[in-house]
């Protein structure tokens, strides 16, 4: 118990003693951890706006103009019974001329100049989540156009794309971060304690001469960094809590229909971020007492 005291009470005084490096240390670990969770904020964001965006995605397959209603009811058939669609949705070509003759009004006479209906009857087919990357939805385009009465698929493959390429983007820039973040958080710490040793440098080699062992010396140390890496990481996970919802009511204050994109980050993640603060400066602590000599 009482080396317990010992560990705890040097180390909270040394906090106490150097307070304000503790606290630009504090105030780093803060400061890159809500960079790091104000960028994943808005990657999961636009994640979940992609996610619903896509929820609706599909294939339009036009059919051919001979194509009998048989061979109709033998295509929607298939399609129900391809795992790899979840709906499927038929329009005749006359249904396909009622809608535009709808959304025309007035102007609707302007069709009464073609002799012939000249729409396709379609099947609107909407693909499962692990289709909707572009190469899986090209091949199946490919293979459902290969149908006997399919004269054409369209899957908006550019749209796609383009969705594909921000996504990875977004991941690869949210790892850059991050990593940038854990080394300089990591170096942070390791300087800190080094200038606690070369302080406390005396104290130590007269500890050492009274038998202290290296875990005795060091442990103090790692408290500390524990302890500033937590502080760091509670306060950043308060700072984005609070910037997220401000933000968040500011925004659908504006635009009301954002707040069915809008979506906060999960709790456990505002509890997982001072855990997150305490592991890298605790690791930083590490390095610099292991670093030590004397």
């Amino acid at each position: 118990m009482n080396t317990l005291r010992y560990y705890f009470g040097t180390a909270f005084k040394s906090i106490w003693m150097e307070k304000w490096i503790n606290l630009l240390t504090i105030l780093s670990i803060c400061i890159g951890l809500s960079i790091l969770c104000s960028f994943l904020l808005i990657t999961f964001n636009i994640d979940s706006f992609m996610k619903r965006w896509t929820g609706n995605f599909g294939l339009v397959v036009y059919l051919d103009d001979n194509i009998t209603y048989e061979e109709t009811l033998n295509l929607e058939t298939q399609f129900n019974k391809d795992r790899d669609i979840l709906r499927v949705d038929y329009t005749s070509n006359v249904e396909a001329m009622d809608e535009i003759r709808i959304s025309l009004g007035e102007n609707a006479v302007i069709m009464d100049d073609f002799k012939e209906n000249p729409l396709p009857s379609i099947f609107e087919l909407q693909l499962v989540g692990e289709l909707l990357n572009q190469k899986a939805a090209r091949q199946k385009a490919e293979s459902i156009k290969n149908i006997s009465g399919v004269s054409d698929v369209q899957y908006g493959e550019k749209w796609l794309a383009s969705l594909n390429t921000i996504s990875d983007t977004m991941k690869m820039v949210a790892v850059f971060f991050a990593t940038a973040i854990f080394i300089s958080t990591i170096f942070t710490t390791y300087n800190t304690i080094k200038i606690f040793f070369y302080r406390r440098k005396e104290e130590i080699i007269t500890l050492k001469l009274l038998g202290a062992t290296n875990g005795f010396a060091r442990l103090p140390f790692l408290i500390e960094g524990l302890f500033v890496g937590m502080v760091g990481g509670t306060l950043s996970s308060a700072l984005v809590f609070t910037f997220s919802s401000l933000t968040s009511t500011r925004i659908v204050e504006f635009m009301p229909s954002l707040s069915v994109v809008l979506s906060p980050l999960p709790v456990q993640v505002y509890l997982i971020i001072p855990v997150i603060g305490a592991s890298m400066s605790l690791l930083g602590s590490l390095i610099a007492v292991g670093k030590i000599r004397y």
